[in-house]
């Protein structure tokens, strides 16, 4: 069994598809593009984001106009995420877990604190890590590995549960396996032709990645 278990937080810990993809939306249309459907989203979504976004607009999306989408997508984003609520078993599936836990996600560190405070799951892991940066969008690798190597765990040690192919890529990239969650961004399709362990719910993912050696 591995010891420590990483989780994603966007898409798995907490359910916000239905606000990402509306915040998706306002995004594509400050671009002149169509309005995405949840089911084109995880069918199509992907990192780099400014990748998706090219696919949907169908033209090539530089750095600099991804900066002014991704603002858009974030502004959006923060009007609504006080509706959001966790996934149905977040809690129960965290606790069942007997090794150590930390969260690792894409948001923004200064806002992803005091979220995943209010929700009152703080306590409950060792370490919480958001992207310190301003413009968001890219792969998860290289922030996993300094999430590990700033707690003080080898990658071999670790597993994480995440909703992204990206997430799954990202472990294998520091010697971490991967559990992958069908409820969040990704169709279920998508990630089971991937080659990674699947599950329906997050208990069912940590009754996975325990097994996991």
């Amino acid at each position: 069994m591995r010891e420590h278990l990483v989780w994603d937080w966007n898409g798995t810990l907490l359910d916000d598809l239905t606000l990402v993809v509306a915040a998706t939306n306002v995004a594509l249309a400050g671009a002149g593009g169509p309005a995405v459907t949840a089911e084109e989203h995880r069918t199509q979504f992907r990192r780099p984001i400014a990748d998706y976004y090219a696919e949907v607009l169908g033209r090539a999306v530089d750095a600099e106009e991804f900066g002014r989408l991704d603002q858009l997508f974030h502004e959006a984003y923060r009007v609504g995420l006080a509706s959001c609520e966790l996934a149905a078993d977040a809690t129960i599936a965290i606790r069942s877990w007997t090794g150590t836990q930390s969260l690792l996600s894409m948001w923004f560190h200064d806002e992803l604190v005091p979220a995943v405070d209010r929700y009152g799951l703080t306590a409950l892991f060792r370490r919480v890590d958001g992207l310190r940066g301003t413009v968001g969008g890219e792969r998860k690798a290289g922030h996993l590995a300094r999430h590990l190597a700033e707690s003080g765990i080898d990658g071999t040690s670790a597993v994480l549960i995440g909703d992204s192919i990206d997430d799954a890529e990202a472990a294998d990239s520091v010697g971490a396996r991967c559990v992958l969650y069908t409820g969040g961004f990704t169709d279920s399709a998508r990630l089971r032709a991937a080659g990674w362990p699947v599950a329906d719910s997050l208990t069912e993912a940590v009754e996975l990645a325990a097994k996991l050696d």
